[in-house]
């Protein structure tokens, strides 16, 4: 089973639309349950979940009893799926669902050895701001700098991993920013594959660009001082006696 992953705060308007199309994407591809993680919205988030989920089995609702954050979100999804395999998304729709297909086609294309595997979206065309494209396209450059994890579009929150994989991880607020360097930490694979971008429809984005560096900076060298720490590869084996 596929568990899809989408962590919302105060998105009512994109919930019912953003769930049709994952379904579409997936009918007929594979098993799959939609993980709906509300972040305490105040909206009609919460109302329109429940309408949603009364004709669909698949769909589960986990709400937070206050505001967390995206990374915990994230988290408290992974921790919840029934899934062996994670695909996360946002809830604003400018991720495409239509993409999932690809990323786990190539997860299973790449999947045939012991390493775990992680497969990432990069939006090629992006549909943000000018000024979001640029903050993103310089913060990009130092990240990679810094943590040498040779992803292009780490911001992506299209990704698709093995639920085990993500568990490894350690956990802080805004680690979803950096899931390709702390895979790489526990020596994953990481592959790229293009994904469509869109502009959003409704409501608003819940961070600016001065919000992003204020806590991106400090988190950019936390994981740094991880990735310097990390004891390396290493194969352990339970020995018969």
């Amino acid at each position: 089973m596929l568990s899809v992953i989408v962590p919302v705060l105060n998105e009512a308007d994109n919930l019912a639309p953003l769930i049709s199309e994952i379904e579409a994407a997936l009918e007929g591809v594979c098993a799959f349950e939609i993980l709906y993680i509300d972040d305490a919205s105040t909206d009609r988030t919460p109302g329109i979940l429940k309408e949603l989920k009364a004709t669909r089995p698949h769909l589960r609702i986990i709400r937070h009893n206050r505001t967390c954050g995206q990374s915990a979100g994230l988290r408290n999804g992974v921790l919840a799926a029934h899934g062996e395999l994670v695909a996360t998304l946002d809830g604003d729709g400018q991720n495409d669902p239509a993409d999932i297909p690809k990323l786990l086609e190539k997860y299973r294309e790449a999947a045939t050895g012991s390493q775990p595997v992680m497969v990432t979206g990069h939006r090629v065309n992006r549909r943000d701001t000018a000024s979001k494209r640029w903050a993103s396209k310089y913060a990009n450059k130092l990240r990679r700098f810094l943590l040498k994890d040779d992803n292009p579009d780490t911001g992506c929150s299209l990704k698709l991993y093995a639920r085990e994989t993500f568990l490894r991880f350690p956990y802080f607020d805004h680690m979803h920013r950096f899931l390709p360097a702390l895979a790489k930490r526990e020596n994953c694979v990481v592959h790229v594959v293009p994904v469509n971008h869109r502009h959003r429809q409704h409501g608003q984005s819940k961070y600016s660009n001065l919000g992003r560096a204020l806590v991106g900076i400090p988190d950019l060298l936390g994981v740094a001082w991880l990735l310097r720490r990390s004891p390396g590869r290493l194969e352990a084996k339970e020995i018969d006696t």
